[in-house]
Order: C-alpha cells, then sequence, then structure tokens
C-alpha cells in the first residue's frame, strides 16, 4: 500500500465552529447530558484499527480536532478512514488499513511525509511510535503549542528499539522520524505515561517484535485493553512497589469494529458543577476505566454524592451511568498515583476546592507544565482573574476554601481545558466571565456550548 495514497476525505474538520470570545452567566446547572466521545479512546481506535489488515468498523469517536489530527494523519500514511457524525454527534464510519509500509515504499528515495498534527500531543506521541514500527519515513509537526511539548521521552524507548530520529534540540518537535529495522526493548520508564507506554507498545505490534515497558506506577491502560480486545498477546503485571510492567506479544490486530464510550474527563466539568451547585446532574454511558476516575474519587472524598448505575463491559472497558448531586465539600490533598489518574482534570477540581470548605492541594503534577499551555501557570492566572486565591508551586498548586469565584475577563492561552474551567467557574460565581481564546475548547469537547445550555446554562459570543 502506497504511504502517499490520501484516503478517503473525512467529513469532520479539524476546526472548530466556537465562538473565540464568549460570555458565561452564572446559572443552577441540572439535567442529563450525553458527554462527547472519549478522545484517548478514540485516538487509540484508529490507531490500533489502522494495524487490522481490512477494514474496522468505528462507533462513538468524538468529532474533535485532536482525534481529526490522528484520522488526517493515518490517510497520508495510506490507510482509508472514513468518518461521519452520528445521529448523536458522535462519528462513526471505518478504516481500513494496514499501515505497514511495503519495501518498496521504504526504498523508494521519496522525501518524508509531512504529518500535522495540530494542538494534539497524544496524535504525535502515540503516532510516533506506530510510524517507527511500521517504517514510514515522516515528519511529524503542530501549531506553536506542540512545537513547545517535549518529545524525548518517546524517542528515548523508541532510539533504544533502533528507531532513528530527529528532534530540534534533540527533545522538541518537529520530530522526523526515519525508516529503521526495530528490535524489541525492555524500557524502565522514568515516569508514569500512557503516551510513552502505547508508543511502545504500538511500535512493537507494528514491527513484530515482543517488548515491555516498566513505569514507577500503573497509567492508563486504554491501548493494553484495546489490544488485547483486538487479539493481541498483552500482559500486565503490578509489582509489590506499586510498579506497572507491561509485555506485548505481538500478532497482527483481527478486531472488525472498535468503539469509544463517552469520555469522563469532558464530564468531569459538569460534575464539580453538580457537586458545588444547587442540581443533580446525570452523564450516561461514561468510560469508568480505573485510570480514569481519579477525579471522581477525589469528589467523593471530598463529601460528593455520586452514584453509579448500569455497569457494563464494552470493548474491554468499563461503562456506566454516572450521576452527581450538590454536597458540601471538604478538603483534599492529590499527590502521587492518583495525579496521573486526574491529571487532565485538575484545573477544574482546583475550583471544587476554591468552593470547599478546606481546600484543594495538589503535588507531584509538574507535567501540568507542559500541557497545551503551562498550566499550573495558567490556571493560577485564571483563578486570580475571578478573585480567588491559589498558591503556584513549582510541581502544583494549593487553593484555599471558602471562596467564590466573582465576574470577570480570562485568556484561556490555547487551553481547553482552562476555558472551560473558566466556564464552569462562571456558572458558580456571583457574575458574568468573559473568556479568550474559547475556540480552544474544539480540541476535545466541540459541543461544550450546546450541552451547558441544555443544563440550563447561558452563554453568548462576543465581538473580536
Amino acid at each position: 500500500m502506497s504511504a502517499s495514497r490520501p484516503g478517503t476525505p473525512s467529513r469532520v474538520r479539524r476546526g472548530s465552529d466556537l465562538p473565540d470570545r464568549v460570555r458565561i452567566h452564572p446559572a443552577a446547572l441540572a439535567g442529563s447530558v450525553a458527554v462527547t466521545g472519549d478522545k484517548s479512546l478514540s485516538h487509540r481506535c484508529l490507531l490500533v484499527g489502522s494495524l487490522v489488515d481490512g477494514s474496522v468498523e468505528l462507533q462513538g469517536l468524538a468529532p474533535s480536532a485532536d482525534v481529526a489530527a490522528t484520522a488526517d494523519a493515518l490517510r497520508l500514511l495510506g490507510c482509508t478512514v472514513e468518518l461521519e457524525a452520528a445521529a448523536d454527534g458522535r462519528l462513526q464510519g471505518r478504516i481500513v488499513g494496514p499501515i505497514v509500509a511495503s519495501v518498496a515504499d521504504r526504498n523508494s528515495g521519496a522525501g518524508p511525509i509531512a504529518i500535522d498534527c495540530g494542538n494534539s500531543g497524544t496524535t504525535l506521541r502515540m503516532l510516533a511510535g506506530l510510524v517507527a514500527g511500521s517504517g514510514h519515513h515522516v515528519v511529524l509537526d503542530g501549531d506553536a503549542s506542540l512545537r513547545r511539548r517535549p518529545v524525548d521521552r518517546v524517542t528515548a524507548p523508541l532510539g533504544a528499539m533502533g528507531a532513528t530520529t530527529h528532534a530540534r534540540d534533540g527533545r522538541l518537535p518537529p520530530l522526523e522520524i526515519v525508516p529503521s529495522t526495530l528490535a524489541g526493548v525492555r524500557w524502565d520508564s522514568p515516569v508514569a505515561s500512557a503516551q510513552v507506554k502505547s508508543a511502545v507498545l504500538l511500535a512493537s505490534v507494528a514491527a513484530g517484535v515482543t517488548s515491555e515497558v516498566r513505569s514507577p506506577h500503573a497509567s492508563r491502560d486504554h491501548t493494553e485493553r484495546m489490544l488485547r480486545h483486538a487479539g493481541v498477546d498483552v500482559h500486565t503485571v503490578d509489582g509489590a512497589d506499586g510498579s506497572e510492567t507491561v509485555r506485548v506479544i505481538p500478532t497482527r490486530p483481527t478486531v472488525r469494529s472498535l468503539s469509544a464510550s463517552r469520555d469522563p474527563s469532558a464530564a468531569a466539568f459538569w460534575h464539580v458543577a453538580a457537586a458545588c451547585g444547587t442540581g443533580t446532574i446525570s452523564t450516561p454511558e461514561l468510560c469508568l476505566n480505573p485510570g480514569r476516575t481519579g477525579a471522581l474519587d477525589v469528589l467523593q472524598a471530598m463529601g460528593a454524592r455520586i452514584s453509579i448505575d448500569g455497569s457494563r463491559e464494552v470493548d474491554g472497558e468499563p461503562v456506566g451511568d454516572v450521576a452527581v448531586a450538590p454536597a458540601e465539600l471538604s478538603a483534599a490533598v492529590i499527590d502521587g498515583a492518583l495525579v496521573v489518574r486526574c491529571l487532565d482534570e485538575l484545573p477544574v477540581l482546583a475550583l471544587a476546592g476554591a468552593l470547599s470548605a478546606g481546600g484543594l492541594e495538589v503535588r507531584d503534577a509538574a507535567e501540568l507544565r507542559v500541557k497545551e499551555s503551562d498550566r499550573i501557570s495558567v490556571l493560577a492566572t485564571t483563578l486570580r482573574a475571578l478573585g480567588l486565591a491559589i498558591e503556584e508551586r513549582p510541581d502544583g498548586f494549593h487553593v484555599p476554601g471558602g471562596q467564590r469565584p466573582g465576574p470577570g475577563r480570562v485568556d484561556a492561552h490555547g487551553d481547553h481545558r482552562i476555558a472551560m474551567t473558566a466556564a464552569i467557574a462562571a456558572c458558580l460565581g456571583t457574575g458574568p466571565v468573559d473568556i479568550d481564546g474559547f475556540a480552544a475548547v474544539g480540541t476535545s469537547y466541540p459541543g461544550f456550548l450546546d450541552d451547558l445550555a441544555a443544563l440550563g446554562g447561558r452563554a453568548e459570543a462576543l465581538d473580536g
């Protein structure tokens, strides 16, 4: 299969139709909302599906810019990807692979395939493993924000497997990956990172080599679950010291359908709004992978009233219907392994801390500084703009309790989770909040404003 064949165009655009400046008003939110498809699972449906020889049906994918970036990349690498909006707003379609480059492709002498990953660090890091294992010559690049996000955690294990890579200053995109013959690796990762682990696993399956990744503690296991569901031999061993070792003995995936349940990271914004507000909010069909329920665990430890019904398994992932009711929240500390389980939700959990009786302290979260923004610094600036006290620390922050957001104007700095945190602060606050850069929400949750309205919220677009 030629790496230059573009595949079938998607009907889903990368760009966001969201306004870049919005005003969100205080509101009593309540009701039920089916949030967007899980972004992490959506990427993996596409990446694992690309390894299958033949057509794989796809259901429930997130209609986000990040997922569109992964789909576009796989088209450039020779896969056919057809996606369209289903009745519930999520994406459905199919992917036809496999992605593995032919000998002719490897020896064609053509220049590298330029792949624009947009703002998606997941696309770049996990695709790096898939590309290294499949033998394509590519340059992975992205927007200005992505170019500031390091890739050396991924290139180090891939280099140990025999991959030849070139990055700016040795650690930043653009990232060139040169066709190489890979061998298996036993990689001792200094950090627990699902993206690093996934890059090694995908490279190993694509290259047909056995590899092992040991991490200091567990991280999201979506890739392992989906590979197992697809017929690949993957073993996980939890160490007595809290470490996690994952071993893959590759076989070609044979699955014919893959699906993504709904996004718990997106639902966390509504869960905080409910716990700190005046009405119950229900979020059906959520992915309840233990690596993704950290925010729910934190809210429950703070005293939130949480119920889970209809627990079931879908394509290897636990799923359930979650409802959160208002409660008087107490103090909490988030550190160690729990940080990994709620890293993306820490900005909105900071808001829950401010509205609690005792506040919230976060440690061991230096990873926040290399997200779409320096999330510790930008979060601190955002909360202070709304009259909230926060102490910024090198690896986290402390937010005193007993506070309530006021009106104000904030800049999301291109970070979707900061923008949505500011929106929830407005709903729970004493006056309207103007948010600049709100269009970044299209990265993960383009239907956010629609769901806000469905729960009783009020937003308006602002000019220029």
